[in-house]
């Protein structure tokens, strides 16, 4: 992404660090998590890649060629698991596009400029309805992080539970993520 150094860094480490934990979610024993958490992963490790900043590493011009292929496939896989086993796949979907339009922006961008700046005011429509729905997702996910009174009998994990079956920790994953993806969309 083309924007300041430091943010650019912290961003990089706050999405391999999602990405990896979401490596640590595919050991778990339940399918469904197991498959969302492989579409996380990929996504987790492709914004940090995407978000290095301009500075330190410029991308040779068919990155974003393979950036575009990579995640039209994984929205491709998405929308097969969201006709197979459910919504939560329809984020997925969205994520994927998201990633698919800013690598083709990117792709079309100056070296040190910004991708929408062609003597137009504000963002792309694209990049407006993207920042809307995931500033939705963000408030929605923060909302779900918030304590609930648990039932008596049930702990909900437990110490039982492994780091890769805390759902608390992957709705933290999917928090961290919908931030990331904001600010790399707002960096546009």
């Amino acid at each position: 992404m083309h924007g300041p150094v430091s943010p650019g860094w912290l961003l990089v480490a706050l999405c391999a660090a999602t990405g990896a934990y979401c490596l640590l979610r595919m050991r778990s024993h339940e399918g469904e998590q197991r498959r969302a958490a492989g579409g996380e992963a990929l996504m987790g490790f492709g914004m940090a890649a995407m978000a290095v900043p301009a500075a330190a590493f410029t991308p040779p011009v068919w990155a974003w060629a393979g950036y575009v292929v990579v995640f039209g496939a994984a929205g491709l896989r998405a929308l097969w698991a969201a006709a197979r086993y459910g919504g939560h796949h329809l984020h997925h979907l969205v994520g994927a596009a998201a990633m698919v339009y800013m690598a083709v922006v990117m792709a079309g961008a100056p070296a040190h400029g910004h991708g929408h700046g062609h003597g137009v005011s504000g963002p792309p429509a694209a990049t407006g309805a993207l920042l809307l729905y995931f500033t939705g997702y963000v408030l929605l996910s923060g909302v779900r992080l918030l304590p609930v009174v648990a039932v008596a009998g049930g702990g909900g994990g437990g110490p039982t539970a492994g780091w890769g079956d805390r759902p608390e920790l992957a709705r933290a994953c999917r928090l961290s993520m919908g931030i990331a993806m904001l600010a790399m969309l707002a960096a546009m």
